[in-house]
C-alpha cells in the first residue's frame, strides 16, 4: 500500500464506537476509516501516536482485473435492467454513502479507503464485450454500463474503457442503459446519439443535491452539480433521452431540495427523474456514521433517527422492494413531494422503453426468406 498509516499500525482490537473520537476528515476521499472487510480475521489501525494532518495523502492505485467475462445478471427487481458491464471495481468519486462499498470485501480489501484508492480495471472489457454479443447464447436485451460501479470515473478520462464498450454497443446496436454523475459522459454523445437513434440509449444524471459544498463532502471527485445539469442539458441537445436520478435521498440533509434540484433538470431538457432513499448495507452504515459525526456531527441524529423511521427501526432494510423507498409516514412524504414536483415540471417517472429491433451481429448473413 502507499499509505504510511496503514504500515505502522497494530493488530485490531474491538473497542465500543462510543469510546473511538471520530478520525479527520480526508480531503478528496469520502471516508477516513479503512476497516476489515467482513471476510478478513484481522485488521490494521493507524498507529495512535502519528498525527493524521502529518502524513501524505492516500493516493489512488490502479490494479489490472484479469476477469474472462463482463456481462453479470441480477434478479433484482429494484432496478431497471437484468444485465450490466462493469468497466472498473471501486470508484475514485468516494461517495461516503455508497452501496457498492461491501464488493470491495469480496476482493479482500477493505470497503473504506481501499474502495476509492485501490480500483481495479478491466482493460479487456471491450473486447470480452464483443465477444459475448457475438455469441448467440446472448439474448439482445438492454445492458447497464455500469450497474456498481460508476462507469465514468475520473481514470476512465485516460483509459476510455467505457468509451471501448460503448463503439462495440453501437456496433452490435444493443441497448444501453447509463447512469453516472460525471459530465465526462458527454464526451461519448456522438456514440450514444448513434444509439438513440435506434431507440437503444437512455442516460440517467445522479444529482443528489445543487449545493456545491454539500456535494463536494458527499462525493469528494465527482462532477459539480452545475456540470452535471449542462451534462443533460448536452445529452438532450444531441438527441440521447435523458433524465435525472435523485439519490440517494438523505432526510434532514437534502430532502428539502427535490422541487429544486427537478426544477433544474427539467429546465436542462430531463424528460424523466426517479429517486432513491439513503441506502446502508453492510459495511457503509458504519462508514457513513463516521461521515456525518466529521462534517455534521449537530444534525447526525436527527438524520440517524428519519432514517431509522423508515428502515423499520434500523438504518439499513435489505429486503427487495423495500430498500430503495423506505416505509412509514416520512418516506411517504418524500414520495409525495417527488411526484408532485414531477407533475409540476412535466417530468416522467420512468424512462423510455428501449428496443431490441435493430440488433445486429456484424458479418453475421441475413435471411432474404
Amino acid at each position: 500500500m502507499n499509505y504510511l498509516w496503514t504500515t505502522q499500525g497494530r493488530a485490531y482490537m474491538p473497542v465500543p464506537p462510543e469510546a473511538t473520537p471520530p478520525r479527520p476528515a480526508i480531503h478528496g476521499r469520502g471516508t477516513a476509516g479503512n476497516p476489515k472487510g467482513r471476510f478478513e480475521r484481522l485488521e490494521i489501525e493507524p498507529d495512535p501516536d502519528l498525527d493524521p494532518a502529518e502524513l501524505p495523502a492516500p493516493r489512488t492505485q490502479f490494479l489490472r482485473d484479469g476477469s474472462k467475462s463482463v456481462i453479470v445478471t441480477n434478479d433484482s427487481p429494484d432496478v431497471g435492467f437484468d444485465a450490466s458491464v462493469n468497466p472498473y471495481r471501486g470508484c475514485e468519486h468516494g461517495c461516503s454513502y455508497c452501496y457498492a462499498r461491501p464488493f470491495h470485501e469480496y476482493l479482500g480489501l477493505s470497503p473504506g479507503l481501499d474502495f476509492e484508492t485501490r480500483i481495479l480495471v478491466k482493460e479487456d472489457a471491450p473486447e470480452l464485450l464483443r465477444r459475448e454479443l457475438q455469441s448467440p447464447r446472448w439474448k439482445p436485451q438492454p445492458l447497464a454500463l455500469s450497474g456498481v460501479t460508476d462507469a465514468y470515473q475520473p481514470v476512465e478520462r485516460r483509459l476510455q474503457i467505457t468509451r471501448g464498450c460503448l463503439k462495440v454497443l453501437a456496433e452490435f446496436r444493443n441497448p444501453v442503459i447509463i447512469v453516472t454523475k460525471n459530465h465526462l459522459v458527454t464526451r461519448d454523445a456522438d456514440l450514444l446519439a448513434e444509439l438513440a437513434g435506434h431507440r437503444a440509449a437512455s442516460v440517467a444524471i445522479s444529482v443528489t443535491t445543487l449545493d456545491g459544498e454539500l456535494a463536494r463532502r458527499l462525493e469528494p471527485r465527482a462532477s459539480h452539480p452545475r456540470r452535471r445539469l449542462q451534462a443533460v442539458a448536452a445529452l438532450a441537445e444531441a438527441g440521447v433521452p435523458a433524465g435525472v436520478l435523485v439519490a440517494p435521498i438523505i432526510p434532514a440533509l437534502n430532502d428539502h431540495e427535490i422541487p429544486a434540484v427537478l426544477a433544474a433538470a427539467a429546465e436542462a431538457g430531463a424528460c424523466w427523474a426517479s429517486f432513491v432513499i439513503l441506502r446502508l448495507p453492510g459495511a457503509v452504515e458504519g462508514l457513513f456514521v463516521e461521515w456525518l459525526d466529521q462534517h455534521f456531527p449537530d444534525r447526525k441524529n436527527k438524520i440517524l433517527n428519519r432514517v431509522r423511521e423508515m428502515r423499520g427501526g434500523k438504518l439499513s432494510d435489505s429486503r427487495f422492494r423495500h430498500r430503495m423507498r423506505g416505509q412509514g409516514t416520512f418516506a411517504e412524504q418524500i414520495k409525495s413531494l417527488f411526484e408532485v414536483s414531477c407533475r409540476k415540471h412535466g417530468l416522467a417517472r420512468r424512462p423510455p422503453e428501449l428496443s431490441v429491433a435493430a440488433f445486429r451481429r456484424p458479418g453475421e448473413q441475413l435471411g432474404l426468406f
